[in-house]
């Protein structure tokens, strides 16, 4: 084994171990982790799309936001995290009609802000969202694993060879369906019961994994990087490892604030809305 591979199976071993602590105990460490990433992929964000150099004000106007929105987070009860959040990206989009900012600010702002308050609420506060957090982590971690096994068997046609060359057809409906089997194995489980319901949004989230993983292929490629940094040894940096997991996990997110706001019910939590019940 090379001293590459065992560093990075190393490296593997304990980020899970944090993140599944974190997960467990929840409130304050999950949430001082969901704040980390936020912040760590926004130093990305703006390292790859040279933020910094293009305009140093309006990168600082974006680091003053999501470090608010994580502070929110971690110390405070996210009461304020989506306002800023919005208040934030629409100021940076007025910048950048103005031309007092590049168009990534607005980006990086958003991506990396609904980072960090999307996956706080998913976790919450009881055990409902202990599981839905691991029903998320079972569709994206079973999608990215066989995704990358089925597409090396079987090959065949290329998803977007533009983007990620590496990427199939066959690997992209193997791992969706890996995902879907994976995380419906995780609500009988525990709930000794699935509905249809839960197949589908499992489904939704697995395809929405892969579009950030493709999406972030799409950034690296525009900017001609190869890692998103080298925060992680053997790994790359911290969107290189989570951007499946940051579109999953947006979608639950807004999907529930959408189905709330369509249905006139009350405020009802990520976890009710993934298991039906």
């Amino acid at each position: 084994m090379s001293p590459e591979l065992k560093r990075r199976i190393l490296s593997a071993i304990v980020l899970a171990i944090v993140v599944l602590a974190a997960t467990w105990y929840g409130g304050f460490w999950f949430e001082v982790v969901a704040a980390l990433m936020g912040v760590l992929i926004y130093y990305e964000w703006s390292t790859i799309t040279r933020l910094a150099e293009r305009n140093f004000r309006s990168n600082a106007f974006g680091w003053l936001t999501v470090v608010l929105i994580a502070a929110d987070i971690a110390f405070g009860d996210g009461t304020y995290a989506i306002p800023l959040l919005g208040g934030a990206t629409i100021t940076a989009i007025l910048f950048a009609l103005l031309g007092w900012a590049n168009w990534w600010l607005p980006g990086g702002i958003f991506y990396a802000g609904l980072s960090a308050t999307s996956l706080a609420a998913i976790r919450g506060e009881d055990q409902a969202g202990f599981v839905a957090t691991l029903f998320i982590f079972a569709v994206v971690w079973a999608t990215d694993i066989l995704a990358y096994f089925v597409g090396r068997a079987l090959k065949g046609p290329k998803l977007a060879p533009r983007i990620s060359p590496g990427k199939t057809w066959s690997g992209a409906i193997g791992g969706t369906v890996s995902g879907v089997i994976a995380s419906s194995l995780l609500t009988l489980g525990v709930f000794s019961r699935l509905s249809i319901w839960t197949v589908a949004i499992a489904f939704v989230l697995s395809v929405a994994s892969q579009i950030g993983d493709l999406f972030e292929s799409f950034i690296k490629r525009r900017f001609g990087v190869k890692d998103s940094s080298r925060l992680i040894p053997g790994h790359g940096g911290v969107m290189d490892r989570v951007d499946g997991l940051v579109f999953a996990c947006f979608a639950a997110f807004l999907l529930t604030l959408a189905y709330t706001a369509s249905t006139g019910h009350a405020e009802i939590s990520v976890a009710r809305f993934l298991f039906g019940f």
